[in-house]
Parts: structure tokens; sequence; C-alpha cells
């Protein structure tokens, strides 16, 4: 991943709760995260439903937008102030002139789907306490970064459950 961190020439710095997408933008981007915290969500019947974060050392992107060039559902939000290096789709594709960087890509974004597949059957066919314990194994990390609502959201459990689980 570094290779692709050092193609940025563009640093964003967020305040806390801005927007870097909104439902509706094309992203031309993807976005390498120094400090702070995103998230991914979407709105459904203005209800929120967080589908992924990004904080230290992440790459975070409206992937549906800048694979097809089309608009996205997609909202990425600042957590908290967040510092972001911006990589261009231009600087992607001339880095993907070569073999080795083609291939860094593709396991850059098999890593990606795996991810959302796995969470997709974790949310379908586990209980709140074995998705918690599923992500705590996986990422924990997340719990010092992203509050706990945040948290409770995307793993589809009201606070309160978490809270239960956590003390458990």
């Amino acid at each position: 991943m570094k290779e692709i961190v050092e193609l940025s020439d563009k640093t964003i710095t967020l305040d806390r709760n801005k927007f870097l997408k909104v439902k509706g933008s094309i992203d031309t981007n993807i976005y390498y995260v120094e400090s702070g915290s995103l998230r991914i969500f979407v709105l459904d019947d203005y209800e929120e439903q967080t589908i992924r974060f990004g904080y230290k050392e992440n790459l975070i992107v409206a992937l549906d937008s800048f694979l097809t060039g089309k608009p996205s559902n997609l909202f990425i939000q600042a957590i908290k102030k967040t510092i972001i290096k911006v990589v261009t789709k231009q600087q992607i594709q001339k880095f993907l002139e070569t073999e080795n960087n083609r291939n860094l890509w593709m396991r850059i974004l098999e890593d990606l789907v795996l991810q959302q597949m796995e969470r997709e059957i974790d949310i379908l066919t586990n209980s709140p306490k074995e998705r918690y314990k599923r992500v705590l194994k996986r990422s924990p990390q997340l719990f010092q970064e992203i509050p706990n609502k945040h948290i409770a959201n995307y793993l589809r459990m009201s606070a309160e459950t978490l809270s239960r689980l956590k003390k458990s």
C-alpha cells in the first residue's frame, strides 16, 4: 500500500462531522488516512447505516463510484478531525501501467471484497455477541478510534446492546 500512498501530492484536513463525499457525488480519488477517523454510510429511509470505517493507515473510497465513474449513494464523513492524503484516479491509472502494480491493486481489491462478504455473512448469520467478538478480534483498534454509537450501528445493534456485550 505504501506505493499507492506515495503517489499522493495533496493532503486534506477534515474537521469533525465534515463530509468528504455525499450521496450523488462521483468519487475520482482514493484517500489514505494519516490521522483521525471516518465512516462510510448510506441513508436508508432517514436512518444511517454505517458500512465501513477508515482510520490511521487505511485506504477509504466510495469504491462503487471510483470504479464506475457514476454517482454513489454513499456518504463519507469525518468522525473526528482527520488528515487524509489524496490519490487521484489518474495517478492510479498511471501506477497500473506495470504488471507488478496491477497485481498489488488486484490484491487490495480482492481483500476489500472478501472483507465486505465476510461482514455481510456475519450480519446475516451471527448473533450480536458473535458479531461483536468477531470485530473485536479482527479490528481491536476500532474500539479505540470509533465511538460506540457508530460501532453499534455498524454491527446492527443498539448502543445499549453493545455496552452490555463489552461489559460481559
